[in-house]
């Protein structure tokens, strides 16, 4: 367990209190930059940006570790699932330390204090009359006896026929399944086909809970301004009708369900993960509850990619909801959609992307890295990693605008003014405006806050791409600042007005540094080591005043290097897959080609011989069709199917 920090961070009276939250990363794999950007990266830039605006923040994480996916790779690994998870936790806290996520603390969610608040909730529920014991049918694979989470089952999906669908959600069209659904399933473990076995679990009931859920929710997402898809996700499944919802498995591995006649199964991951977050923040404080049953003081802000927007909009509000207990409520959802490697997905087992643990081989610092997948963050839409334009990024707009501006001035400052900051007259006009290379302090100046707001409302309002654009802007600005020539003749016939510029451009570089901290923080600190000073916060309106005249700035020192694009070829076949891998992903796709084909034109013949009426069954199903189907892979006519409870209720045992 991670040790808590002595100065705790705790909610103030009167201030603006701000707790982040980013998914918590599944223990069992290593992620990749889709992964990175799109929770714990965002979250830590938002993070960052709070504590620059001077508010207490508090920003917790940490890996998810119980489930089926982690007790099934532990007998696959001859681990425990104990051991597993101590080792992937340490890896993920690798990769984030790298990347310099700066958690106020990154916890587990198997500890002591999960189960204490997990049951509590679940006792609580309970007591409510909101769960329920249900008989149900359920996937269970012969070949390893065990019942399969959803995850384990794969198939066709029955919505959009994409192949390698979960049998709890489909990655293509992102249709929620059962694995009941699925076309031709298959136990993801070995293969085998599952057939249907009764077991007894534990159903939340969120068809109870719904008219508060929505209640909730259509106040939440116009109050906190939530992200479309957020708002899209949550509604389809509020105006598809809640439906009750297993809570439990069949499962060694996690929190033990506090009733009699379940000692052998566990609370399912999806119902505690997301108590992880207080549960972690329990871990780090004893007074976590100032800062999770707090709703008047502290304003709620989580980061995630949309895969998890349900679970944080619909069943862990409505899980709090039901206890009666008072809670602080999600405000702000920040969700981005899926960042893809070069127009493919990203394959550990292929070798395909940049993950975690490699990113650093490449020798390219960690802000270049986070200054190319926020400036690509998957807002609104799918975008991708490419090579070209990550090398673009650093050589083309950190090198030549950020980079360029910052260095001129310190050299230049080192070089002809002693290493001093110097008189400025924030007045300053040019006689001769029409005049090429006039200067305008004030109109400057007035210029720059106008940027500067811009930066702050998209900063709060968690737009964090645009943010980085209109920073990149600023620093255009301060290079615009610099087109006034400095060398010894303008020192020497433009004395004041020189001076003035220099004096105005090293404040800049001082706000730069603060501006671009939460984006790139060891950028940030070289700024401000650069200029022998600490940063300042970033304020509402800027003056260019903290660097007064006769301050004794530090050395220069390069904050980006460019890249040779050579580097792009050799990175593209390094991180591009094994030659293996590709010959196997093209005969994959050949097969599956072929396979398609097949299916088209034996569906042609049927269709030909019932038109012929060459003994086509009544009911249109050929004699193939209708031998069994151990999981119902889709409704065939005339039938009906109720999700997404996973089969009828065989009997229904009360609370």
């Amino acid at each position: 367990m991670a040790e808590a920090p002595a100065n705790v961070i705790l909610p103030e009276k009167g201030k603006k209190n701000v707790l982040i939250t980013s998914a918590l990363p599944y223990v069992n794999n290593v992620p990749h930059l889709g992964n990175v950007v799109g929770s714990v990266l965002s979250a830590d830039v938002f993070s960052r940006f709070s504590k620059l605006r001077n508010r207490p923040t508090l920003y917790i994480c940490g890996t998810d570790e119980y489930g089926t996916a982690t007790e099934t790779k532990a007998l696959e690994t001859g681990q425990t699932p104990q051991e597993l998870c101590d080792e992937f936790h340490k890896k993920h806290k690798a990769v984030y330390d790298w990347f310099e996520i700066a958690f106020d603390y990154f916890g587990r969610t198997t500890t002591p204090k999960q189960t204490e608040i997990v049951q509590d909730i679940f006792l609580k529920l309970h007591k409510k009359d909101l769960l329920e014991q249900r008989t149900t049918t359920q996937p269970f694979c012969e070949k390893h006896d065990a019942f399969l989470a959803d995850r384990f089952v794969e198939g066709t999906c029955p919505k959009c026929q994409y192949e390698d669908a979960r049998g709890d959600q489909c990655d293509k069209c992102g249709g929620l399944l059962d694995p009941f659904e699925l076309i031709n399933p298959k136990c993801k473990l070995d293969g085998a086909t599952p057939v249907p076995r009764e077991t007894t679990h534990i159903f939340l009931l969120l068809n109870k809970l719904q008219p508060r859920i929505e209640e909730w929710f259509e106040k939440a997402h116009k109050d906190g301004n939530w992200p479309q898809n957020g708002v899209s996700i949550t509604k389809s499944w509020l105006d598809k009708g809640l439906e009750g919802r297993s809570i439990t498995r069949d499962l060694k591995w996690g929190v033990p369900i506090p009733l009699e006649g379940f000692e052998k199964k566990v609370i399912y991951v999806w119902f505690d993960a997301c108590i992880g977050y207080p549960s972690i923040t329990a871990n780090y404080t004893d007074e976590w509850e100032q800062w999770w049953r707090n709703p008047e003081d502290v304003k709620l802000f989580q980061f995630m990619g949309k895969d998890n927007v349900p679970f944080h909009t619909v069943i862990f509000p409505g899980s709090k909801m039901g206890t009666e207990d008072k809670w602080t409520m999600l405000n702000h959802l920040s969700t981005t959609e899926y960042l893809n490697y070069e127009n493919t997905k990203f394959s550990k087992s292929r070798g395909v992307g940049v993950f975690g643990d490699t990113a650093k081989e490449t020798g390219i610092p960690p802000s270049v890295w986070r200054y190319y997948l926020l400036a690509n963050r998957p807002e609104t839409s799918d975008s991708q990693f490419e090579w070209t334009t990550f090398v673009a990024a650093n050589n083309s707009e950190l090198l030549n605008n950020f980079g360029n501006f910052v260095n001129r001035v310190v050299k230049f400052t080192n070089a002809k003014l002693g290493g001093e900051v110097p008189e400025s007259n924030l007045g300053y006009k040019d006689e001769d405006m029409e005049a090429k290379g006039a200067l305008d302090v004030p109109t400057w100046i007035s210029e720059t806050n106008a940027l500067l707001k811009e930066y702050v409302g998209l900063l709060e309002a968690v737009h964090l791409r645009g943010g980085l654009k209109k920073f990149m802007e600023i620093s255009s600005h301060g290079n615009l600042l610099l087109q006034y020539r400095l060398d010894n003749a303008s020192l020497t016939n433009s004395s004041e007005k020189t001076k003035t510029v220099v004096a105005l451009a090293l404040n800049l570089a001082l706000l730069l540094g603060s501006l671009c901290s939460p984006y790139m923080p060891s950028t940030g600190t070289s700024i401000a080591t650069q200029l022998n000073t600490e940063q300042i916060f970033i304020p509402d309106v800027w003056e260019p005043k903290a660097l007064k005249a006769g301050h004794k700035i530090g050395k220069a020192a390069y904050l980006f290097s460019r890249i040779d694009e050579k580097k792009i070829a050799e990175w593209k076949e390094k991180y591009g897959g094994t030659q293996a891998s590709r010959a196997a992903e093209e005969a994959a796709k050949k097969k599956k080609m072929e396979e398609k084909e097949k299916k088209r034109a034996k569906k042609a013949a049927a269709r030909a011989a019932k038109a012929a009426g060459e003994g086509a069954p009544a009911d249109g199903k050929s004699s193939e069709e209708k031998t069994s189907r151990p999981l119902s892979s889709a409704p065939g006519p005339g039938e009906t199917k109720e999700l997404p409870v996973r089969g009828k209720p065989k009997v229904e045992v009360g609370n």
